[in-house]
């Protein structure tokens, strides 16, 4: 009900959506074994239920030449221990980029797809996380990524934009990785 109503509100006041980008994401650590039906349930509700249903009620809003970037993860491309559910449901994000682009061909709108690496943010504590195991699994993850530093939010952001933008007029249906390399090795 929240998103009918976000979307009744935008079209009240600014008719049209040029950009969305559909930023759900959350997840639990658990490795295979230790995966509950609840914890499944609840991440791919989150992750590809709301971004599919976020994204279906925008589209009305979105005019020709408009834009969609989806919140993947590149954990959906590379395997991480403890987060095979959460990877996967990263992965399915990925694959809606790539199909979307075909069905929005007609509509000329684009979809991109943003994999973000690790990136420090309080989702942590989404995760099951304490503060010092996150800060643990940070300085534990920079000697696998080539620049061999976590990113920030402002260089996730700065890449989204760029898909948000005209610069990107030429790029649908991509998965820009935002990783320092992470997944590319």
């Amino acid at each position: 009900m929240d998103l009918d109503n976000l979307f009744k509100v935008i079209r009240e006041k600014k008719e049209r959506l040029d950009v969305l980008f559909a930023n759900a994401g959350m997840g639990e650590m658990a490795p295979l074994g230790a995966i509950t039906e609840l914890s499944f349930d609840k991440t791919f509700s989150v992750n590809v239920r709301g971004t599919l249903f976020t994204v279906q009620k925008a589209l009305p809003l979105m005019p020709e030449g408009s834009t969609i970037i989806l919140n993947a993860s590149m954990a959906g491309s590379k395997g991480l221990p403890a987060l095979s559910v959460y990877a996967a449901s990263k992965a399915a994000l990925r694959s809606f980029a790539r199909t979307w682009a075909v069905d929005l061909r007609e509509r000329k709108i684009r979809i991109n797809a943003i994999s973000a690496g690790v990136i420090p943010t309080s989702a942590y504590k989404a995760a099951g996380l304490t503060l010092a195991q996150y800060d643990q699994f940070v300085q534990t993850s920079a000697p696998s990524i080539p620049l061999g530093r976590a990113g920030t939010v402002e260089e996730v952001a700065k890449s989204v934009l760029f898909l948000a933008s005209d610069d990107s007029s030429y790029v649908n249906g991509v998965e820009l990785f935002v990783d320092g390399g992470m997944a590319q090795i």
